[in-house]
């Protein structure tokens, strides 16, 4: 069996709001292993962003992390639980082992500064230089990596200065910049055209391969998730719903939402056909439906389905599924 680099284990994040309690996820649970690239999809909404944040305690009032452990494998063989962590020991982990790239560049990078010394502080906090005038010049190297044109006169620019292309670039170098462990890729192609997309995901592949990193990419376009991941992790309404590897996932899909998404893509390799939509909208998630979050727009929901909440299993080797057909 692979090693697990993280496991998170019965994850809830609510959010107390005037209009109520938004559940955003409830009783999230798998692994992520090392050295892959875990894929994790979903419709807009549905609790990815959120449960990639409350990785390492990223979530801000009025969302609370309300239950579950994200146990940590670190280097040297210690196991910690990231929940628990003094605030000092998080920081120590965040964005040093574990680093984000976020999906918006444009806000991820602050106006006021140039991206050399923007990428140089993410080393200096670290103490990987001693100080940011090294990390400005080992920037450069930095961007030299992401193959940013010239970074030696890029390093001075400030991000209004660079396309959305070039900044997103520099988003991934300020990610990679400490050599981490574990890399969250957070719809990094979002706001990108489509042959920019195809190159930042060249990067991220190669990168991936050169440091010998883990990705956790989120995304929503299955595309990116057959290009490029190992497993996949689906996600409904805050829950999970299936768990599998790419081929299990896209040749062999077991929940009905997974199978309903798959048929919502267009196929440029075969004839002409009619796109199937998923009937009804996303669950209001401060009051979600009983029972499988996904029976009120299921064809196969039965009684079961709308009083109980079905729990993973797993139905061949390493493809598990939360439904009660199963």
């Amino acid at each position: 069996m692979p090693e697990p680099l993280i496991e998170i284990k019965n994850l809830s994040v609510y959010f107390y709001t005037y209009a109520g309690i938004v559940k955003a996820i409830e009783d999230v649970s798998f692994d992520i292993y090392r050295g892959e690239t875990l894929a994790l999809v979903g419709e807009t909404g549905c609790g990815k962003s959120v449960t990639s944040r409350a990785v390492t305690r990223l979530i801000e009032s009025p969302g609370r992390i309300v239950n579950g452990r994200v146990l940590y494998h670190r280097e040297d063989g210690s196991t910690v639980d990231l929940l628990k962590l003094e605030e000092g020991g998080i920081r120590e982990i965040r964005g040093n082992e574990i680093a984000y790239i976020f999906q918006d560049p444009h806000s991820s990078l602050d106006p006021l500064y140039t991206v050399g010394y923007q990428v140089g502080e993410a080393m200096e906090v670290h103490d990987k230089v001693k100080n940011i005038k090294e990390g400005i010049a080992k920037a450069v190297n930095v961007l030299r990596e992401v193959m940013l044109p010239d970074p030696e006169s890029r390093v001075k620019n400030y991000p209004h200065e660079l396309s959305g292309g070039m900044k997103q670039r520099v988003v991934i170098g300020a990610g990679i910049a400490n050599n981490p462990r574990l890399l969250i890729a957070d719809e990094p192609t979002t706001a990108l055209d489509v042959t920019v997309q195809a190159q930042i995901l060249d990067l991220l592949n190669e990168l991936k391969r050169k440091y010998n990193a883990t990705v956790l990419l989120i995304t929503h376009n299955l595309g990116v998730v057959a290009e490029t991941a190992q497993r996949v992790v689906v996600m409904y309404a805050g829950k999970v719903v299936e768990i599998g590897t790419v081929d299990q996932i896209f040749h062999n899909p077991l929940h009905p939402y997974t199978a309903a998404l798959l048929k919502a893509v267009p196929n440029p390799l075969g004839e002409i056909e009619t796109l199937e939509s998923i009937p009804g909208t996303v669950p209001n998630l401060i009051t979600p439906p009983t029972g499988c979050r996904f029976h009120p727009r299921c064809p196969f929901a039965t009684q079961a389905c709308r009083e109980t909440v079905p729990v993973l299993k797993e139905i061949e080797p390493n493809h598990f599924v939360a439904c009660h057909r199963y």
